[in-house]
């Protein structure tokens, strides 16, 4: 017999059954639907989560809608007026101007009935469509089911009140307790965003990362801070396993840029580097030891420290049993970056693009946040 754990978080490995399992289950809703997206298109796709949650709403459920208005910046607010015709209620988040575009809200996320949950990297457009390998960019999300979700809908009543960006004390993500205590000991919701002091998402890796023998990571951005690569740099030297999967194909090239400035620094520790080849990588994945976190963050700078971000981290083992048989397919299709080759491929004028990239994401994207929120009245 399956035990309470299994039953209560899902992997889904692919945009295909991802985007399954969501419009299911919002066609299933019977009291609430929260849905939260960075990136949202006017496609087909798009059209049918729209039509899904228009049908929701006609039946009687509330429906709520927050996207990130930088993220959509393609979307017209006409798109949602059926929506809003319907009963729904769609807020922008941070209306985009100059004064504040670069703080962003990256979270994904569904909730239905407050009892079922949708985290991950998918985004609502067509790139994340297909199955990672032969079509569509490679991704990962999470199906909850209990009292976590209830904490992700708590978090997600705050964003949702806090969409319109009028005052920096108002759109603090604010530490409370969440509509039902939680219960079970099988997953942490934490939470992260601009103003909030130190970031819950880097001390808890660090601490799990501090006394790990065994660390595997997918990132899709990877530009952890120093501490972060620290910790990991530590595993290694002391004997332990660090294997990271990055993308070999990137939408960011400039961020595939300034993570290969970390390369020879962190093969020369031990660190084993591997860059997935069939498409484009978006996974969130990490494992330390006996603990998986997944959700919205990259290893980067911008998550991490800027934008508004959730993970969840698990210690279940089934679910992290799977985990590492989810980073195991991914390394299936990678290829290993040696250090000796890596070392004698590198030109000066790699190293100068790569340099400069680095220092454009780590130090003058925070710069420009941290003015830009500092300036909020």
């Amino acid at each position: 017999m399956s035990s309470p754990d299994v039953i209560a978080f899902r992997w889904l490995r692919s945009g295909d059954d991802t985007f399954a399992a969501m419009l299911s289950a919002i066609d299933a809703a019977r009291a609430s639907i929260e849905f939260e997206s960075y990136i949202y298109t006017a496609s087909p796709l798009g059209e049918r989560f729209r039509d899904a949650l228009i049908r929701a709403s006609r039946r009687g459920v509330r429906v709520q809608v927050l996207i990130d208005s930088f993220g959509s910046i393609t979307l017209s607010d006409n798109f949602w007026g059926p929506l809003r015709k319907a009963g729904g209620e769609m807020r922008w988040f941070n209306p985009l101007t100059l004064r504040r575009f670069n703080i962003r809200n990256h979270r994904k996320l569904l909730i239905c009935d407050e009892k079922l949950a949708f985290i991950g990297g998918f985004n609502v457009a067509p790139e994340w469509q297909g199955d990672g390998v032969t079509r569509g960019w490679r991704d990962l999300g999470l199906q909850i089911n209990g009292p976590l979700a209830q904490e992700l809908s708590s978090s997600f009543d705050d964003m949702f009140a806090r969409a319109e960006f009028r005052h920096k004390r108002f759109i603090r993500l604010r530490k409370r307790p969440a509509k039902h205590q939680r219960s079970d000991l099988a997953g942490e919701l934490l939470l992260s965003g601009p103003g909030r002091g130190r970031s819950p998402l880097k001390l808890a890796l660090r601490m799990d990362l501090v006394r790990a023998r065994t660390a595997q990571i997918i990132a899709a951005y990877f530009l952890p801070p120093l501490r972060l690569r620290s910790a990991l740099i530590q595993v290694a030297r002391r004997g332990g396993r660090v294997q990271l999967i990055l993308p070999g194909k990137s939408d960011v090239p400039l961020m595939q840029l300034a993570a290969r400035s970390l390369y020879q620094r962190l093969l020369r520790a031990g660190v084993e580097i591997y860059e997935y080849q069939p498409q484009i990588l978006h996974t969130k994945l990490v494992i330390a030891d006996n603990i998986v976190y997944a959700g919205s963050s990259n290893l980067d700078t911008r998550s991490l420290n800027i934008n508004y971000e959730l993970l969840v981290r698990l210690t279940n083992e089934p679910v992290v049993a799977e985990a590492r048989d989810i980073f195991a397919e991914h390394l299936s299709l990678s290829h290993q970056v040696h250090r000796m080759l890596w070392r004698k491929s590198r030109t000066l004028w790699n190293k100068l693009r790569e340099r400069l990239a680095y220092l454009f994401f780590a130090r003058l994207d925070p710069y420009v946040a941290r003015r830009q929120w500092n300036a909020l009245p």
